[in-house]
């Protein structure tokens, strides 16, 4: 599923990078403003092309596509392993007292020696 939906976002954002690319500014408009007539400069817009309307769906599915990767990719990860803790004392584990290391007794070496 996440390849899949890696690949889709991938087309996606070829697809949206091609149609911004491919549109004329709106800058253009502008200049033209001065030099010459423009009916858009201050007035309405106009109606929506075809190319800022694929722009806007292209947007949108990037979003989405976004969206669900991070969605899906995100693991709830947790350091503390699964581990059943005892709830009643009859589950505790005995403790044993701790051995005695045995004591070997002192030799008198000095004498030993005489």
């Amino acid at each position: 599923m996440i390849i899949f939906l890696t690949v889709l976002h991938i087309l996606v954002c070829l697809f949206l990078i091609f149609i911004v690319l491919i549109q004329s500014g709106k800058g253009a408009e502008m200049g033209a403003a001065f030099g010459g007539s423009s009916q858009t400069l201050f007035g309405s817009r106009g109606a929506a092309t075809f190319l800022s309307k694929m722009t806007n769906v292209a947007a949108v599915l990037f979003m989405i596509t976004s969206l669900s990767l991070t969605m899906l990719s995100t693991k709830p990860s947790t350091v503390i392993k699964d581990m059943s803790v005892p709830t009643s004392p009859s589950q505790t584990i005995p403790q044993q007292a701790p051995q005695q290391i045995p004591q070997e007794p002192i030799s008198n070496k000095s004498k030993e020696s005489k």
